[in-house]
């Protein structure tokens, strides 16, 4: 190694000490300035020195094989890292696991940052590696043919991202387990479960909204849901009778008017109802109902000519006098 060789290793080795790796920024130059250098434990004479061009540099001429074996593994020992690709690997998992250490879990929203890295976007891609990888598991289990692996997660890397949240990867929605995970922390505080939208917020979470929102969904859950969601955190499915009634389609409520209007037509005989009467009925559903027969009677008889021709003959039919 040269003398030049030997003070470019000692940037290196210093480095290697501070931070563990040389898995160094592009961008990162030695702190400058003298004593505040020397404070940091760099010399004086290495200030400013741009550390992170250097390394690339290195990892080029590893690639191209410009590089004696005792280089090598002299840089080796101190956490060099040869791939570009595996430099970005390693930076985003640093990033995954500094938000996961503020947040919790690492069921990071889309929008997540950690120190200006784009976190969220990153897991994203890493989730989308994880199921290529089980899609190409699956074809091969299956006896199918698999064209290529690129772009699959590797096993080493997804145990690296479950050491952090085995629950990194789930197989419904992220947002889903997020919302799961954070009312879970909130029961483990000895807090009441949230049931009313608006009630508990966390981390961006409308819990009390989640919550309604899986009782009532409970039927669109996969069974592990369920089961999570029953014997983790104690929610029961909504009963009947707390579930909204479906929205009325036109056609229900020009069929509910009709069976109004029969009913005036065989007590009354005719369907000539006052403008401003009330008709009351009771559904098959037993739900008692007041309709305004008189002004649907009325608005019938000045929309005849945009009427079905069945309608028209149903309304003639119990006495509907259209002019």
């Amino acid at each position: 190694m040269t003398p030049t060789q030997c003070h470019q290793h000692a940037h290196s080795h210093l480095y290697a000490r501070e931070y563990g790796n040389l898995k160094v920024p592009f961008t990162y130059r030695v702190p400058g300035g003298g004593q505040a250098v020397e404070a940091e434990g760099w010399p004086a004479s290495l200030a400013a020195f741009p550390l992170g061009q250097w390394v690339a540099d290195n990892r080029r001429f590893y690639a191209r094989g410009d590089m004696d074996e005792d280089r090598v593994e002299q840089l080796e020992k101190l956490g060099m890292v040869w791939s570009h690709f595996d430099v970005a690997w390693e930076e985003g998992l640093s990033a995954a696991r500094g938000w996961a250490a503020e947040a919790g879990h690492l069921l990071a929203p889309l929008d997540a940052t950690h120190q200006g890295y784009r976190v969220g976007i990153w897991l994203k891609n890493a989730r989308a590696a994880a199921r290529k990888a089980a899609e190409i598991e699956q074809r091969r289990a299956e006896g199918l043919p698999v064209q290529s692996s690129a772009g699959a997660l590797s096993d080493e890397r997804r145990e690296q991202l479950e050491d952090i949240d085995p629950s990194w990867c789930p197989a419904w929605p992220v947002e889903w387990q997020r919302a799961f995970h954070l009312t879970r922390l909130h029961l483990e505080a000895s807090h009441p479960l949230p049931t009313t939208p608006g009630d508990v917020m966390h981390q961006g979470a409308d819990l009390g909204r989640w919550v309604r929102s899986v009782r009532l969904g409970w039927d669109n859950l996969t069974t592990v849901q369920q089961w999570m969601c029953e014997q983790v955190l104690g929610i029961e499915p909504a009963a009947e009778d707390e579930k909204p009634q479906p929205r009325r389609t036109q056609a229900d409520k020009w069929a509910m008017n009709y069976e109004a209007a029969k009913q005036f037509f065989e007590r009354e005989g005719h369907l000539q109802v006052p403008r401003k009467h009330i008709e009351r009925t009771v559904g098959e559903d037993q739900e008692e109902r007041e309709l305004r027969l008189g002004a649907w009677t009325s608005n019938q008889r000045s929309r005849a000519a945009t009427l079905s021709p069945e309608r028209v003959e149903q309304l003639s039919a119990i006495g509907m006098r259209w002019s």
